[in-house]
């Protein structure tokens, strides 16, 4: 019994030898050649161009106010839907010590300048019923008298409004002008408000723009413009929203470049065609990949298999008969700089030389 164990033994050790033996042969065999053998392959291959930027609504405002005052009541919040005429806030005049002082001061100079407008035209109508003053000359002094009287009318009207707000009686309300959604608010009930003039810019009140009309304003670097035009199709990917894309066109580039980081970049504008379901909100920063050149379940082959001797561009095949290596001339189409088209000197069944990376010493 004993013997048999230990035949037993001498057999499995001698089995384990030849297994090593053939394993060590066999892995010396696949490493002989140096290097791998692959074949071209069917793929899709597009050239892309890439521009940085965020989504904005086409169309955004500032509402502001044109009379100077109060907020009494607020009657939107950010995220509101309005329509064009909405009523958004209420305002109560709030007029300064100094703006009633003018404004007083302004009625009474309008009432001397209407008083002495007076006295000439009622001369004038004495002189022309004596024939001693021409009609022509009548109608003018007839002309600054209904003029001094509208001017005294406007001021004694602007008076009564200003003393009116004061004691707060009168009210304005400022209504929405377009028709969008409310992306930003400025004011809350109490502030004050100073009116948009033409020698100042006004409080704003509220940001306002149109959400179903939204754009990709972004910058391309200035390797990438002149391969773009007008028109092109472009896939954004959301920075926020992983893994989706929603689909557009590009509208406008600019013609003009500059500066960025040391870089130099174009604006660039890509009008939103199709969000594919996807709920966007202003300020979502975006990639855009513009769609350049596409080329459908073409032979490919990897670009690094490549290599460039005056003009002519080479690959290396392996003999399947001989195991022989020898260079191969190809005409390459469409690249996306990792997978090159193939458009002759190649078929599927042809088998591709790798060459290991050189080693850097």
């Amino acid at each position: 019994m004993k013997k048999l164990k230990i035949i037993g033994i001498v057999v499995i050790l001698i089995g384990l030898g030849f297994a090593a033996r053939q394993l060590f042969s066999t892995k010396k065999t696949d490493n002989s050649k140096g290097y791998k053998t692959l074949q071209p392959t069917f793929e899709t291959i597009v050239e892309e161009a890439l521009a940085i930027g965020t989504i904005t609504p086409e169309n955004e405002i500032q509402v502001k106010s044109k009379i100077a005052g109060i907020v009494v009541d607020r009657f939107v919040e950010v995220g509101n839907e309005v329509n064009k005429g909405d009523i958004m806030v209420q305002i109560s005049p709030d007029p300064t010590p100094i703006e009633l002082t003018e404004a007083r001061r302004d009625l009474e100079m309008k009432e001397v300048a209407l008083k002495n407008a007076k006295l000439q035209y009622d001369r004038n109508v004495e002189l022309l019923g004596k024939n001693l003053v021409s009609e022509e000359a009548f109608e003018s002094i007839k002309l600054k008298y209904d003029q001094a009287k509208l001017q005294r009318d406007l001021s004694k009207d602007r008076l009564s409004l200003i003393e009116k707000g004061q004691a707060g009686q009168v009210e304005s309300v400022v209504k929405s002008p377009i028709t969008g959604t409310v992306l930003e608010k400025f004011v809350n009930v109490g502030d004050p408000v100073v009116p948009l003039t033409s020698y100042q810019q006004g409080t704003p009140l509220f940001t306002l723009a149109d959400m179903s009309s939204l754009i990709f304003r972004g910058t391309i670097d200035e390797i990438d413009v002149g391969k773009v035009s007008v028109g092109v199709m472009a896939e954004l990917e959301i920075g926020a929203l992983p893994g989706k894309t929603i689909l557009g066109e590009v509208v406008r580039m600019s013609p003009k470049a500059r500066k960025e980081n040391n870089a130099t970049v174009f604006d660039i504008e890509i009008k939103i065609v199709d969000t594919r379901g996807i709920t966007l909100r202003a300020g979502y920063s975006a990639n855009a990949k513009i769609i350049i050149n596409k080329a459908e379940h073409v032979l490919s082959i990897p670009e690094r298999l490549l290599t460039f001797e005056n003009d002519s561009v080479f690959v290396e095949l392996e003999d399947t008969v001989t195991g022989t290596v020898s260079k191969h001339p190809v005409e390459i189409g469409l690249s996306d700089g990792i997978i090159a088209e193939v458009k002759s000197g190649l078929v599927s069944d042809d088998i591709l030389v790798e060459r290991p990376p050189k080693e850097i010493k």
